[in-house]
C-alpha cells in the first residue's frame, strides 16, 4: 500500500467501486493497470506517482495488479500493459496504452484536472529577487518573516542589513552585520560591509556634479576619479564605478597606497563572484596587473 493519501492499491471489485468510481465524482482518478512481470509498468509507475503528488489531492492514482484483479481487467477490456485510464464522474474519459513520456501524460491530464500550483518559492530566493529589483521595503518585510523563524539566519541578516543601508540606516545596518555568526557567508558579509563603507564615504564627499566638473577640466584628477567612483558605488552604478577604478589603477596604481586595487576587490565582494561585471573586471584587472 502506498504511503501517499493520493495513491492506493485496488483489491477487488467492491474496492474499485469505492476508490475509483465513487472518488471520480469528486476528483479525477488515474487507474494504472500493471503487472509484476511488466518492466515498462515498473518504469511508468514512479512517474505517475510523482505527477499525482504534484497535484496535491486534485488527482488520485489507483493501481490495479492485473495478475490478481482479473475481473476488473476483463470488465474494462485491458489487452496490453501498461494501460492507464482516467476516470471522471464514474466514467473512463481518457487514457493511453504503453509507456509514455512525462510531457505526454501531463498534456493528457490538462483538459481534465487543474494545473498543480507551482512550488512555493524559497523565501530567501524571493527576498534576493526583490532586493535586485530595488524593492527594499518588500524585501525587509519578507526577511522579517524569515528572521522570526530563525533569528540567526546569516543570509537573511546580511540582506536585511543591506536593505537598512539602502535607506540610510547605516548604524542599525552595522549592528545587524555584527550579529552575523559563522563563516558560511563570509563573502556576502564582506560585500555588505563594503556597501556600508561606500555609503559612509559618499556622505562626506563632494557632489557628483562637482566631481564631474573637476574631471571635465582635468581628466587625470585622480582624487576626483576615485571620489566619483565611490559616489557611483553608493548609487549602485557599479559598471561606471568599476570602469573608473580600473582606469585609475592602470594610470596610477599606487594612488593612496593602492586604494583603487583594494576598492576593486571590495566591489567584487559586494557583487559576488558570479556577477557578470565581476567576471569581466576581474579578468581586466588580472590583465592590467600582469
Amino acid at each position: 500500500m502506498s504511503e501517499s493519501p493520493y495513491i492506493f492499491d485496488i483489491s477487488g471489485a467492491a474496492n474499485f467501486e469505492q476508490l475509483v468510481i465513487e472518488n471520480s465524482f469528486h476528483k479525477p482518478v488515474l487507474v494504472d493497470f500493471w503487472a509484476e512481470w511488466c518492466a515498462p509498468c515498473k518504469a511508468l509507475m514512479p512517474m505517475l506517482a510523482k505527477i499525482t503528488e504534484e497535484y496535491a489531492g486534485e488527482l488520485l492514482l489507483a493501481k490495479v495488479n492485473c495478475d490478481i484483479e482479473q475481473d476488473i481487467v476483463m470488465r474494462f477490456g485491458i489487452r496490453s500493459l501498461p494501460t492507464v485510464v482516467l476516470f471522471k464522474n464514474g466514467q473512463p474519459v481518457d487514457g493511453f496504452a504503453g509507456a509514455q513520456p512525462e510531457a505526454a501524460i501531463r498534456e493528457m491530464l490538462k483538459p481534465h484536472v487543474a494545473e498543480p500550483a507551482p512550488a512555493a518559492a524559497d523565501p530567501m530566493e524571493a527576498a534576493q529577487a526583490l532586493f535586485a529589483e530595488g524593492r527594499f521595503a518588500d524585501t525587509e518585510a519578507l526577511l522579517k518573516q524569515v528572521l522570526t523563524e530563525d533569528n540567526e539566519n546569516a543570509a537573511a541578516l546580511i540582506l536585511y542589513a543591506r536593505c537598512l543601508a539602502e535607506r540610510g540606516e547605516l548604524g542599525e545596518a552595522e549592528t545587524v552585520l555584527n550579529a552575523v555568526k559563522g563563516d558560511e557567508h563570509k563573502q556576502a558579509l564582506a560585500g555588505a560591509k563594503a556597501q556600508l563603507t561606500f555609503l559612509r564615504q559618499a556622505a562626506d564627499l563632494p557632489e557628483v556634479a562637482t566631481l564631474k566638473s573637476r574631471l571635465a577640466q582635468n581628466a587625470e584628477d585622480d582624487e576626483a576619479v576615485y571620489q566619483l567612483a565611490v559616489q557611483q558605488l553608493a548609487r549602485q552604478q557599479y559598471e561606471a564605478a568599476l570602469d573608473g577604478l580600473l582606469k585609475l589603477f592602470v594610470r596610477n596604481r599606487s594612488y593612496s597606497d593602492g586604494l583603487p586595487h583594494k576598492t576593486l576587490l571590495q566591489v567584487f565582494d559586494l557583487l559576488g563572484g558570479d556577477h557578470p561585471l565581476v567576471t569581466t573586471y576581474r579578468r581586466k584587472l588580472y590583465q592590467a596587473i600582469y
